[in-house]
C-alpha cells in the first residue's frame, strides 16, 4: 500500500442555525472528516452566547471562519464588529484553528489574537477571483499573508480552466509556510484529488447530498482515491472528457492500483482544450489518460505517435507518456475490447474452444453496424480486420459512407434497417446512444428484425441490460453487453498504464459488482 501519511480531510459547514451545524458536523463525522469548518457568518444568532454553546459542544475538530463576502453581511461596520467577537471567542475557547480573511485581518489583528491564544494555530485567508491566476499574483499575495505572521495561509482561487490548477501546485511546492489551497469551480477538482503530491496535508471535501463544483465527495477521499497514500512520487493518471461527472473509470482503476501494489492515482479530468492540456500538464509524472467524449479524435492531433490500428480508426481512446522521452503515444483499446467480446461469445455458443482458434467466428459473416461515430469507427476496423462482411447504419447517411468506404463495406439508410435481412445468423452491434439513460425504452432496432440475428452486442452500458439487449434474448439470439466492452477496454488501458498485466479478475468483479 505505500506510506501513510498525515492529511487532514476537512469539509465546510454552511448552516442557518445551531441544531443544523451540529447535525451537519455529526454526518461529516460519519464520512470521514477529520475536521470541520464552521462558517459562522452562515448562522442566524441574536447573542454571541449561542455561538459559544455551538463551539463548546462542538464534536470534531474545527476551524472557526467568518467571511466577509457572505450575504448576510449587509451592513458592513456591524459585520466587522461581530466577526472579530467572533473570531476572539474561538480564541480564547482554544478551537483548534481560527480563520482570519485578509479583509478583516490587519496584522494588528492576526497579532492580537496570536498573543492570546494558548494552542489554537491561526490562519490567513484570501479568496481570489477574476480568473488567471498567475504564479507571480499568487506569490506576492502569499508574501501578502506571510507578512502577518500567521502560522498557516489557506488561498480559495477561482479557475476558468483545468489549466489554472496549475500555478496552485507550483504554490504548493514551493510555499515555506503550510499551505491550504483550493481551486473552486467543478475545473478545479484536481486541486484537492492530487494536492497531496505536492505537499497539501489539508483537503477539502463535500458532504454527502451537498455537491460542491470542484470539491470530491468526503466518502470518495478515503474508499476510492485514498489520498492518505498518494505522495510525490505517484503518477497521475486520469480520464480526459467533457462533461466527466459520470465517469466510471475512478471506481475501476483506483483500486486496481492498489490491488497490484501500483503508487498511481486516476481522477476525473475536465478538460476544455485538450491541446493546452497537454501542454500545460507535461511532466513525466502525467502519464497515462483515458480519452472521452467528445476529445477522442481531436486527442490523435495532440499525439507525436499513433499506433496503427488508431490512426487508421481516426479515434483514440489511450493515450500515454512514454517515459524515455516524454513523448504522447495514442491507442485505440476500444477496439479489440468489442470484437474479442463478440468472438468469445460465438466460440461460447458454438463450443468450438480450441478447435480453429485462429480463425475468427467473425469471419465471412455479416455484421451489420448501427452508428458511424468514435466507437462505432473502432467497431467497424475490428470487424473488418477479422474478416466480416460490414454493413452500415447511421442517421447520418454521408457518416455512414465515408466509414464504410474505409472499410471496404456498405452503408445502408438508417429507415432500411428494420427489412434488412438478405440473410439469417447475421451480427448486430449498436455504437449509437439510442437505449442510454434517461431514454432506456428505446432501441434502435424493431424485436421482429432482431430474429435474423445469432449474436446482439449493444455498446450502451448504462443501464446494463438494454431494450436492445432484453428483446434479443427473447428471440434466441446470443447477448454481449456494453459493460462487457467496458471491461476489456479498461483491461487494455490498465495494462498500457502499468506497463504490465492486469488483475482481470478482480476488474471485472469490480465493475459486475458496482456497476
Amino acid at each position: 500500500m505505500g506510506f501513510k501519511h498525515d492529511l487532514l480531510v476537512y469539509t465546510t459547514l454552511e448552516c442557518e442555525s445551531s441544531e443544523e451545524m451540529a447535525a451537519s458536523m455529526h454526518k461529516a463525522k460519519q464520512e470521514g472528516a477529520d475536521l470541520v469548518e464552521l462558517c459562522i457568518d452562515s448562522l442566524t444568532f441574536s447573542h454571541i452566547f449561542e455561538v459559544e454553546l455551538l463551539l463548546k459542544q462542538r464534536t470534531l475538530p474545527s476551524i472557526v471562519s467568518f467571511r466577509p463576502n457572505s450575504p448576510r453581511n449587509s451592513c458592513k461596520e456591524n459585520w466587522k464588529k461581530t466577526c472579530l467577537q467572533v473570531l476572539k471567542l474561538a480564541v480564547e475557547l482554544d478551537v483548534e484553528f481560527v480563520e482570519v480573511d485578509r479583509e478583516v485581518g490587519s496584522d494588528e489583528v492576526v497579532a492580537e489574537l496570536m498573543s492570546k491564544r494558548s494552542n489554537c494555530k491561526i490562519i490567513a485567508s484570501s479568496q481570489v477571483s477574476g480568473g488567471n491566476p498567475t504564479k507571480e499574483r499568487l506569490c506576492n499575495l502569499i508574501i501578502n499573508l506571510q507578512s502577518t505572521g500567521a502560522d498557516i495561509i489557506k488561498l480559495v482561487i477561482d479557475v476558468a480552466y483545468i489549466t489554472d490548477v496549475a500555478p496552485v501546485f507550483h504554490m504548493l511546492t514551493h510555499c515555506q509556510v503550510p499551505l491550504i489551497a483550493r481551486a473552486a469551480g467543478d475545473r478545479g477538482l484536481i486541486s484537492q484529488l492530487l494536492g497531496p503530491k505536492y505537499g497539501a496535508f489539508f483537503v477539502c471535501g463535500s458532504l454527502g447530498g451537498k455537491s460542491t463544483p470542484g470539491l470530491p465527495p468526503l466518502t470518495s477521499i478515503k474508499e476510492v482515491y485514498k489520498l492518505e497514500y498518494v505522495n510525490p512520487e505517484t503518477r497521475v493518471f486520469g480520464v480526459i472528457s467533457n462533461p466527466v461527472g459520470h465517469s466510471k473509470g475512478p471506481l475501476l482503476h483506483n483500486p486496481a492500483f492498489r490491488h497490484t501494489g501500483y503508487n498511481g492515482i486516476y481522477v476525473p479530468l475536465l478538460v476544455d482544450n485538450v491541446k493546452e492540456f497537454f501542454r500545460v500538464f507535461s511532466c513525466n509524472d502525467y502519464a497515462g489518460f483515458s480519452v472521452g467524449l467528445p476529445h477522442k479524435e481531436a486527442a490523435v492531433r495532440c499525439c507525436d505517435e499513433v499506433d496503427p490500428l488508431a490512426k487508421s480508426i481516426g479515434a483514440v481512446n489511450t493515450i500515454i507518456r512514454r517515459p524515455s522521452d516524454g513523448k504522447l503515444i495514442g491507442y485505440n483499446t476500444d477496439c479489440e475490447a468489442c470484437v474479442t467480446a463478440i468472438e468469445d461469445a460465438l466460440r461460447e455458443r458454438k463450443k468450438t474452444n480450441g478447435h480453429a482458434s485462429n480463425v475468427s467466428p467473425i469471419a465471412g459473416k455479416l455484421f451489420v453496424l448501427v452508428g458511424a461515430g468514435g466507437a462505432g469507427r473502432a467497431i467497424a476496423f475490428g470487424a473488418k480486420s477479422r474478416g466480416a462482411r460490414v454493413v452500415i447504419f447511421n442517421r447520418k447517411y454521408e457518416r455512414a459512407k465515408s466509414l464504410a468506404a474505409a472499410v471496404s463495406g456498405e452503408a445502408l439508410p438508417y429507415e432500411r434497417l428494420n427489412d434488412f435481412c438478405p440473410e439469417k445468423g447475421m451480427i448486430l452491434a449498436n455504437a449509437s446512444a439510442v437505449g442510454m439513460q434517461p431514454k432506456t425504452d428505446q432501441t434502435p432496432i424493431s424485436k421482429e428484425a432482431l430474429r435474423s440475428y445469432e449474436l446482439v452486442f449493444d455498446a450502451v452500458y448504462t443501464p446494463r441490460n438494454t431494450r436492445l439487449l432484453q428483446e434479443a434474448t427473447e428471440v434466441g439470439a446470443t447477448v454481449v453487453s456494453g459493460v462487457e466492452m467496458f471491461v476489456r477496454q479498461a483491461l487494455g488501458q490498465f495494462k498500457l498504464f502499468t506497463n504490465g498485466l492486469a488483475p482481470v479478475d478482480f476488474m471485472r468483479r469490480i465493475v459486475y459488482e458496482q456497476f
